[in-house]
């Protein structure tokens, strides 16, 4: 095992292991700050990090989106807006088990990912492929309802929290697919770019919403009070998770980091259960069936690929 690829293999861990925090520490954030408007702070800031670094190492050129503003706009909307906003009030709604819903949502992404390819390449999906997602589905399933189907029809919201998390994982997914389309940019110029036109998206919505009542502009009391929450997102889950996760891809191979999002639902589980929660069986067969089906699905796939 070469130098590189143990780097990688640490990169790739950095970045799941801060995605797979962020659910848990996100739960009390949300009872204090709406998730919209929380997110114009998180990406507004990460857009300004993204913007001086890219100038300083490309320079002001870099930020030209060469006939592309269109589909880095819909990418970048997708991403920071789509992403943020379906998939935190989700978690919001979902309550004390939200964190762990979305944090499984999360690591069915590589086989939404399939689907997304399907449709936008017209790369049709094996047979293994759509067992994986069969099981993991089942895996899904148990968790969001803790074995009582009930739940999903029940007055707390489960069934529309774990619709509004999948539809927030699936503009992920779109994101990341659609960012194949640039592979002669650097990763820095693609996520700075996104990164702000997704920001714009953001601010007009929120101001659309503000103006019409909907939502309320938060006091600074309320920004204060979240504002480790804040750190942690804009950091290790926002600039050194995404750079981390990328960098370690190419250093490790896609087939192999992406069995590292099977960490996202675990970790989540620790930090969860450290803080007090406690996991039903249903909840924890869940994940295993999930986690299980990801591992699987990657295993066949590189046998069939090598």
């Amino acid at each position: 095992m070469n130098k590189h690829y143990l780097w990688g293999i640490l990169l790739c861990s950095v970045a799941v292991l801060s995605w797979g925090g962020m659910f848990p520490i996100m739960g009390p954030a949300l009872k204090i700050m709406d998730p919209f408007n929380f997110t114009l702070w998180r990406y507004g800031i990460v857009a300004i990090i993204f913007a001086i670094l890219l100038l300083v190492k490309e320079g002001p050129k870099a930020f030209s989106p060469e006939k592309h503003f269109f589909k880095l706009w819909f990418l970048g909307t997708s991403a920071f807006a789509g992403f943020s906003f379906l998939v935190f009030l989700g978690q919001k709604l979902a309550g004390t088990s939200g964190a762990l819903i979305a944090s499984v949502m999360m690591a069915v992404q590589p086989l939404l990912g399939v689907l997304v390819v399907w449709c936008y390449r017209g790369i049709k999906p094996r047979k293994s492929v759509v067992i994986s997602m069969l099981v993991a589905a089942v895996g899904v399933f148990l968790v969001v309802t803790k074995g009582d189907p009930g739940q999903l029809i029940s007055g707390n919201h489960v069934g529309v929290a774990t619709s509004l998390i999948l539809l927030g994982a699936l503009c992920w997914v779109i994101y990341t697919t659609g960012g194949a389309d640039f592979k002669t940019w650097s990763i820095l110029r693609f996520s700075t770019l996104t990164a702000i036109y997704g920001v714009g998206s953001v601010s007009i919505i929120l101001f659309i919403a503000t103006k019409l009542g909907w939502l309320d502009f938060p006091t600074w009391m309320q920004v204060k009070t979240v504002g480790w929450a804040l750190v942690y997102m804009i950091t290790l889950a926002g600039v050194i998770a995404v750079f981390a996760w990328n960098l370690g891809n190419r250093l490790v191979g896609p087939l192999n980091g992406i069995l590292f999002m099977n960490l996202v639902p675990v970790t989540s589980f620790v930090i969860t259960i450290m803080r007090g929660y406690q996991i039903t069986s249903f909840e924890l067969l869940g994940c295993l069936l999930t986690i299980g089906a990801l591992v699987a699905n990657n295993l066949v796939n590189r046998k069939q690929n090598y």
